[in-house]
């Protein structure tokens, strides 16, 4: 690990971009810590150190140390970005935070109607979160990318699995030629040798990553074949490799993140595809599959 940053940076982008240039650099905890930091910023504003630290299971020096590895004197000098960005960035942050707190403050039993209460009204949460993120410009250029290919080649494994078999149903139904890089049969990484520069890769993982999703998305970028990722944040791995990567921030609650969110961005950007494939751009159908 290279040594301390010697001047801070004083603004949240120049932080951010810092922290991906070093992250190659970065012990295992500061990998840890870097990327909690870049997906969850709001958190990082508004709580304590200790709270932050123990949401990580890392110890709150560590966090201290990492800050004055980026040159900041403690924790609380680089916090202060993250705040400055919250209150200019993110207006109505607090307002869904403190709903949300509301909403689950009420709760009296642990029956299984709550437990349905709880995902919904964190996923109602993470969906207004993922508009907030989203950037238009690649929505629109992935859209296009994908209407463009000649084959899309889907790619996704452990959690991810469900949202390329999402992928695969709309491409299907919409005509659009597509092949799931399937890991049954231990294929996959075989199958990926035939994809041409003319195709395009759609990959979706999340931490931690699939081992075999990230040497099939490294090895075929290397062949100039275009990449779009879904992923979890602007750290994965997928990134650098990926023409285009959608950072969707997890937020970890319960016994399982929720897919809500990907899921959702998927959808439009298959609706995205529709609309360009039906040039039809006010009420976009995606086909069904109907009993005769």
């Amino acid at each position: 690990m290279t040594s301390k940053q010697a001047f801070a940076p004083e603004n949240y982008e120049d932080l951010i971009r810092l922290i991906h240039e070093r992250h190659d650099d970065m012990s295992k905890t500061y990998q840890r810590i870097a990327e909690f930091l870049t997906q969850n910023p709001n958190e990082v504003a508004v709580k304590s150190v200790n709270s932050i630290a123990s949401s990580c299971g890392i110890h709150a020096s560590s966090f201290v140390r990492f800050a004055q590895y980026l040159g900041y004197k403690g924790f609380k000098e680089l916090q202060v970005l993250f705040q400055i960005r919250l209150s200019t960035a993110a207006p109505g942050f607090e307002a869904r935070k403190k709903a949300l707190e509301g909403e689950l403050s009420v709760r009296e039993d642990r029956s299984e109607l709550e437990f349905l209460k709880e995902l919904v009204v964190r996923d109602i949460a993470s969906l207004q979160d993922l508009l907030d993120k989203i950037n238009g410009q690649d929505l629109a250029k992935a859209a296009q990318m994908i209407e463009a290919a000649d084959t899309i080649y889907l790619l996704g494994q452990l959690r991810a699995e469900p949202v390329v078999n999402l992928l695969r149903y709309i491409l299907t139904m919409l005509g659009r030629p597509c092949v799931l890089l399937d890991a049954s049969g231990g294929l996959a990484t075989h199958m990926a040798r035939n994809i041409k520069q003319t195709d395009l890769i759609l990959a979706v993982s999340f931490r931690f990553y699939a081992n075999e999703v990230v040497n099939i998305v490294e090895e075929v970028s290397k062949k100039g074949v275009p990449i779009i990722s879904i992923s979890d944040s602007t750290l994965s791995p997928l990134m650098k490799p990926s023409k285009i990567l959608f950072a969707v921030p997890e937020h970890e609650y319960t016994f399982s993140r929720s897919l809500a969110a990907p899921m959702c961005l998927a959808q439009a950007l298959m609706v995205s595809v529709a609309s360009r494939v039906q040039h039809n751009r006010k009420d976009p159908r995606i086909p069904t599959v109907t009993s005769r």
